[in-house]
């Protein structure tokens, strides 16, 4: 009886070890709760930032960190479309704002310029800062709703167009990931240990899901990452090429674009992969075809080249060396930042217009280079 008791008691106790599915279930949900607690956070801080930057700015301080001036990254530009799971709302903004953000940088003092001719101000002794807008993957809004807004002030801007693309042989795997996640409740995806269930029933659930594979993809081998997620999505009635197709701009398309004199093509790889993770011949040719196929569209090899993600994780000096090696001229980052004398002109910083962020007073805020010397990034 006492052995009996004596066995009974050890399997309750390793029973107790073992976490119950609600256990399970509430850790998933307390970790959804901390990432999400941690988003709110984030953004109630870079506010924080950007208002304290925009006071400094009106009273005229630090105006060394101003630089030379700053170049924008934008992505979609369109009327704001209501969504129910929204991961990728940092990656557009709408025509007013951008307009809004142009007329502010005319108050400010900046002049416009084309982003192949920044090379020549920075080597000038010209005082007056300078603003340059690019966009990056050549989204059909670019043509539809940002060309007119730049073509009504006399702004010149630059589009990076990705080959696979261009040639709908690729895919925008954040846009897949995006519908694919909002339209379902579950979702079974293999992390390479087995598949596995996510909950997908809250907007908090859904956004840790989004971000557990981006993580995925960009951690692990890119271009098998996306053709899993790919599958995944097919398998829900999904079409990843008819995403590529529905958002990105054509061959046709970009002819059209480039019929505008303010308007110029770059170079952003061929498959929207990180390039530091990449061999050194996988990378060059990324960027040379890419280079190439534009040159196919406009008759002219383009000279500016953005790196697909561009931060430290995705590009390195290897990457800046290839780019000069290979003709392009002027390279951008995604790291944030204003332009200085010296700086290298494949490795060059730009400012986000976020969509979490549009206002007119942000603008100037970021564009006085303050905010990153504020969040020590400058």
């Amino acid at each position: 009886m006492r052995a009996a008791v004596l066995r009974s008691t050890r399997l309750n106790a390793r029973a107790s070890k073992v976490p119950s599915e609600t256990n399970l279930r509430r850790q998933v949900y307390d970790g959804v709760l901390r990432r999400m607690v941690a988003r709110i956070a984030k953004r109630a801080i870079i506010t924080g930032g950007l208002m304290a930057a925009g006071f400094a700015n009106a009273a005229g301080l630090m105006r060394s960190s101003r630089g030379r001036g700053a170049i924008f990254t934008l992505h979609h530009v369109r009327p704001k479309q209501p969504r129910i799971f929204d991961p990728n709302a940092h990656l557009e903004i709408t025509p007013d704002f951008l307009d809004a953000a142009i007329l502010r940088l005319k108050r400010d003092g900046y002049r416009f310029i084309a982003l192949d001719t920044l090379p020549a101000h920075l080597a000038s002794n010209d005082p007056q800062p300078v603003a340059v807008f690019t966009l990056d993957d050549g989204y059909r809004n670019n043509l539809e709703f940002a060309a007119p807004v730049f073509t009504r002030h006399a702004v010149p801007f630059t589009v990076f167009v990705a080959g696979g693309f261009i040639d709908r042989t690729h895919t925008l795997w954040w846009e897949t990931l995006a519908d694919l996640i909002e339209a379902q409740q579950s979702l079974v995806f293999d992390f390479g240990s087995g598949p596995q269930t996510l909950p997908l029933s809250s907007l908090a659930e859904k956004q840790a899901a989004f971000d557990r594979i981006a993580a995925f993809i960009h951690d692990g081998r890119e271009a098998l990452a996306v053709d899993q997620l790919n599958t995944v999505a097919k398998g829900h009635g999904i079409d990843p090429l008819g995403i590529t197709e529905k958002l990105t701009l054509g061959e046709a398309g970009l002819k059209t674009l480039v019929q505008n004199p303010l308007a110029s093509l770059g170079a952003h790889t061929i498959s929207h992969r990180a390039l530091s993770r990449l061999t050194q011949e996988e990378a060059r040719l990324e960027i040379a075809a890419s280079a190439d196929r534009i040159g196919e569209i406009t008759g002219s090899r383009p000279t500016t080249l953005a790196y697909p993600y561009g931060d430290p994780s995705a590009v390195s000096p290897r990457e800046h060396r290839l780019a000069a090696d290979l003709g392009l001229a002027v390279a951008v980052t995604t790291q944030p930042g204003t332009l200085a004398s010296d700086a290298s002109c494949t490795a060059l910083p730009r400012i986000s217009l976020n969509g979490f962020y549009q206002k007119p007073a942000y603008v100037s805020a970021l564009a006085s280079g303050i905010a990153f010397r504020l969040m020590g990034r400058g």
